[in-house]
């Protein structure tokens, strides 16, 4: 529906104006159109002019109607301009009316039928002292003046009411998209969170074990593991500030961490040493080619990879033994294989857990790589020997 179209009864100051200017002027038109005849002589038949200048009057007060009933006014008064000429100035604001207020099909309609109307007004009342061509012409040009000019207003407020949609649409988009941004960035952090946290309690939870089933430890191993719990909890604070830091920053994208301050491919062997630390054997297999022109976001993802990985291994099979291989070349893409030895109960368990592993699919596609996960079969007998942990990254040339 046109928005246009909808009944309008109660007034604002802006309409009371311009009803009273459009009231005013139709008067206007009328007593100068009733002058200029009682000085010359009315139309024929001289009996209708006192008929003609009450139509005119009533057709004026009906004009205070035309914003609750403008295209039923102006049929009225367009019928009543076939006869009466003092009708004329009402009629034009009843036309201008219907082409500020309704569709241009309904203004059109309307014209047509004022058209129709100003022929059959020539024809009855013809003026003696101006060809019928000519007053026709004339009528005809103040009526389509009437309904281009409402038909311009029209429009202009159409447009006008498009561009406020626009401007609506523009902010609820702006709003949405800071909205994603934001949970972008909070998706980020609590990846980050999770991979950090977990890895280092983990690290934690094996050396406090350590000291709870052996109470009876030599002092020097106590303080041993001691030093190692708060160095770890000491490197568990350092790594989420740095993380909340760096996740923080007005630049760049919070879902492809590339700026210093996040650990690469670089930090690997120390990631292993941490992990031998803590009791589990990891065979490291490197067979990188042009390991420096690894992507900083390939290479974090990397990280993270190997990091979610042994901490599952260390979660669900503590003291398996770990293999990581990582293969690969520019063009070809980075390949990261973590696969840890592994009863087949704690695989299962590790299948149900899933929580981790699927936060770090998400990072691996948002990366534009592929991640895969499962458990792994023994030589010989066919049955679960382990979990394995591969993913592939993108490297270009």
């Amino acid at each position: 529906m046109d928005p246009s179209a909808a009944p309008r009864h109660r007034r604002n100051r802006r309409d009371w104006l311009v009803d009273s200017a459009m009231f005013v002027l139709a008067v206007a038109f009328t007593l100068l159109t009733s002058a200029d005849r009682l000085d010359t002589a009315p139309l024929p038949p001289a009996w209708l002019f006192p008929f003609d200048q009450f139509a005119g009057a009533l057709a004026c007060a009906a004009l205070w109607l035309r914003r609750r009933w403008p295209v039923g006014l102006a049929v009225t008064l367009v019928a009543l301009s076939a006869v009466f000429e003092m009708v004329a100035g009402p009629m034009l604001a009843a036309l201008f009316s219907v082409g500020v207020h309704r569709r241009p099909r309904t203004s059109g309609t309307v014209f047509a039928l004022s058209v129709l109307a100003a022929a059959v007004f020539t024809y009855l009342r013809p003026d003696p002292d101006l060809p019928p061509l000519a007053m026709l012409m004339l009528g005809l040009a103040l009526q389509g003046a009437a309904v281009g000019w409402g038909l311009f207003v029209h429009h202009r407020r159409r447009l006008v009411l498009a561009q406020r949609d626009r401007a609506a649409r523009m902010e609820t988009e702006a709003r949405l998209r800071a909205e994603q941004v934001q949970h972008q960035v909070r998706e980020a952090i609590a990846r980050e969170i999770h991979d950090v946290l977990g890895h280092r309690l983990s690290l934690l939870s094996v050396h406090a074990g350590a000291l709870e089933f052996n109470p009876g430890a030599d002092p020097a191993d106590v303080a041993r593991a001691a030093r190692v719990i708060r160095e770890s909890a000491h490197q568990a604070l350092q790594d989420l500030r740095e993380v909340i830091g760096v996740l923080r920053a007005p630049t760049g994208e919070p879902s492809a961490p590339t700026r210093p301050g996040l650990p690469t491919l670089a930090d690997l062997r120390k990631l292993v040493a941490e992990s031998g630390q803590a009791g589990m054997p990891v065979e490291l297999c490197d067979d990188l080619g042009a390991r420096e022109t690894v992507p900083d976001r390939t290479g974090h993802t990397a990280y993270r990879v190997v990091q979610e990985a042994l901490t599952n291994a260390r979660k669900y099979a503590p003291g398996a033994g770990v293999q990581l291989r990582l293969a690969g070349a520019p063009g070809e893409g980075l390949t990261v294989e973590v696969v840890n030895d592994v009863p087949a109960a704690v695989a299962s368990d590790a299948a149900g857990g899933g929580h981790g592993l699927a936060g770090l699919a998400e990072r691996v596609t948002l990366a534009g790589g592929r991640l895969e996960h499962g458990p792994v079969r023994r030589d010989g007998d066919g049955g679960p020997g382990g979990w394995r942990v591969r993913a592939w990254l993108p490297w270009p040339a």
